[in-house]
């Protein structure tokens, strides 16, 4: 029924802490947004030094305690350092959602050695890292979710995309795999692959979101972060949202050159 979807993943207000990584803006902000909705408290992470003021506002609007920290965790002992951090302040997480990301869209020979570093590090090690620090504790604790975001680009191996959709394709296949390990364990691990998100991560005008956004080409991040959210409290391993999204992944796997050049060619001006 209506009435029981509306109460999924609910808590007692206060009484569960959630982490999210990336949460100053965009998905993150949401899926922050929507924990405290549910009841939950926050420890927000974000390189945006913003995410003090974001978390203040939270806590405001909502009545729960949150954190904000200004963190980077495009390095390789940021998810250690965070969780030492955490535990040594009594947290306890009954959620953690790896949010933060880094978009490239650019050919390879033309990517700074710099940024593939970061990308890397942060989609790939830093999460996995995360899932496997936290997914622990939660494991002793016997009850947990953890929500890793991927991306539709998965299915979509296109020019200038190497990069980022080996990142997200990685993030799939560990989610799945660390799902099953963790089977009947009360601890879950689902992953979210959504296709474009009207956000800054892609450098789109905002009249070019809002273009996509009525033509259904974008989601929203209230709406992405809502489908997240309602996937991992149903321990859903994989989600694609959007029913038509899914229809689409056989083509978008087998198009034709004819097609992919000239959408390579429209797209050129954006890669940087």
């Amino acid at each position: 029924m209506c009435f029981c979807s509306k109460r999924l993943g609910e808590v007692p207000r206060g009484k569960a802490w959630a982490l999210v990584t990336g949460s100053a803006k965009g998905i993150g902000r949401q899926y922050a947004e929507q924990l405290a909705a549910k009841g939950y408290n926050l420890y927000m992470v974000d390189i945006d030094e913003a995410i003090t003021t974001e978390a203040r506002i939270i806590a405001e609007h909502h009545s729960v305690k949150c954190v904000g920290r200004v963190m980077d965790l495009a390095v390789t002992d940021a998810a250690r350092t965070l969780h030492s951090d955490t535990v040594r302040e009594g947290y306890e997480f009954d959620v953690v959602i790896n949010n933060a990301g880094i978009f490239s869209h650019c050919d390879i020979l033309k990517t700074p050695l710099e940024r593939i570093e970061r990308l890397l590090i942060l989609h790939d090690y830093t999460l996995s890292s995360m899932c496997r620090l936290y997914g622990e504790d939660m494991l002793k604790r016997g009850k947990g979710y953890i929500l890793n975001m991927s991306s539709y680009s998965i299915w979509m191996p296109f020019p200038g995309l190497a990069l980022y959709s080996a990142s997200k394709a990685y993030v799939k296949s560990f989610t799945e795999a660390f799902n099953k390990e963790l089977r009947h364990t009360g601890v879950s691990v689902t992953a979210i692959c959504p296709a474009g998100i009207a956000t800054d991560l892609y450098g789109l005008s905002k009249s070019l979101q809002r273009f996509g956004l009525k033509t259904g080409i974008l989601m929203s991040p209230k709406s992405c972060a809502r489908r997240g959210l309602r996937a991992m409290f149903r321990r859903r391993s994989v989600v694609v949202p959007d029913w038509w999204f899914k229809l689409l992944i056989p083509i978008c796997k087998y198009l034709p050159g004819f097609i992919i050049r000239p959408l390579r060619n429209f797209t050129m001006k954006w890669q940087k």
